[in-house]
């Protein structure tokens, strides 16, 4: 009987191992076919993608510069935390009549080469001016900054302020953002963004390629998923956004408590709330942070005696797609052409 016993259980613990080896072997292997899967499909993205700028080396790496238009001035735009010179959508083609107009990839973004200094704001605004250069392409810029690259513009107008005749901030990230909103945030258990490495994994992985329209919903526009997941989602990138947000603080320092005499400053503020309960924080939560970002934007006048305000009521954070026409009124208005 004992025997029996001994050899049921043996029989049944042979069993559970080959059960669980089957099933381990299969989650391997749907693995390995996820990074083979993505490791084809990306290197046919990069034969479909082709970068439509020029390749500029400024030491050691190369951006991805896009220059439209001809004359003086140069509209020089600087994208957001994540965005790049794809998120301008076609903002530089109705400019482009009316001067020279330059967008751009930030060191590890989309088409341009991963850096080898780190991403702080002067390290940021450096290597645009020593692109502008090399491609002799020569001011006076109006610098338009969206979001965190509201505050490179502002920077880079700052730095190079012989060269530059006009600011246009569009919902732009205010210099005491981070330190007025951390209370809130640790209040409400804001985890902030998944780390680099899960989000290279889901990428090299083929995760976020087979799943997109799950997992970047309402995080990146539907018409915009392709280029996000063949061109932008780089490991590379994510990297780089993750490090340019651990350093923003440096760039929110220098900028602070900045005037720029009378040069021409045009604030665009969103219209429209957050949608903060996306990103699990109360209404209570949400209200207060809202009200901070406002103040924020109203600030900014402060940074020269030439500013102004202007609310685009229908647009959210993203007004550079909700309202592009508002923008590109406010852009030739500092240029005076209309």
């Amino acid at each position: 009987m004992k025997k029996d016993k001994k050899k049921k259980r043996a029989s049944i613990w042979r069993k559970l191992a080959y059960g669980f080896g089957s099933i381990f072997a299969v989650v391997v292997m749907a693995l390995v076919a996820g990074f083979v899967y993505e490791s084809i499909a990306a290197k046919q993205a990069a034969k479909d993608y082709p970068p439509p700028g020029k390749m500029v080396d400024v030491g050691g790496y190369a951006l991805h510069v896009v220059k439209a238009g001809s004359g003086s001035p140069t509209i020089v735009f600087e994208a957001g935390s994540g965005e790049t010179s794809l998120s301008w959508r076609d903002i530089p083609d109705k400019l482009a009549p009316y001067a020279t107009v330059v967008t751009y990839d930030r060191a590890g973004y989309a088409w341009s080469e991963k850096a080898s200094r780190e991403r702080t704001g002067d390290q940021i605004v450096s290597e645009l001016y020593r692109a502008l250069k090399q491609e002799n392409i020569e001011g006076p810029y109006l610098m338009v900054g969206h979001s965190l690259g509201g505050m490179y513009a502002r920077l880079f107008a700052e730095t190079y302020s012989d060269e530059v005749m006009g600011l246009v901030l569009i919902d732009a990230r205010p210099e005491d953002d981070a330190r007025d909103t951390q209370a809130i945030l640790e209040a409400e258990n804001f985890a902030g963004n998944p780390p680099a490495s899960t989000l290279k994994l889901l990428k090299q992985s083929g995760v976020l390629r087979l799943f997109q329209d799950d997992l970047l919903k309402g995080l990146v526009a539907e018409e915009d998923r392709g280029q996000f997941i063949n061109v932008i989602a780089q490991p590379s990138y994510f990297e780089a956004k993750e490090e340019e947000a651990e350093l923003a603080h440096t760039t929110e320092d220098a900028i602070r408590g900045q005037h720029l005499g009378s040069l021409p400053v045009r604030v665009i503020a969103r219209g429209l709330p957050q949608d903060y309960a996306q990103a699990g924080i109360s209404e209570a939560g949400g209200r207060k942070l809202e009200e901070i970002w406002q103040a924020g934007q109203r600030k900014m006048l402060d940074i020269s005696t030439d500013s102004r305000l202007i609310v685009a009521e229908r647009s959210g954070h993203m007004v550079i797609h909700d309202q592009p026409e508002l923008v590109v009124d406010t852009i030739l208005d500092v240029l005076q052409v209309r």
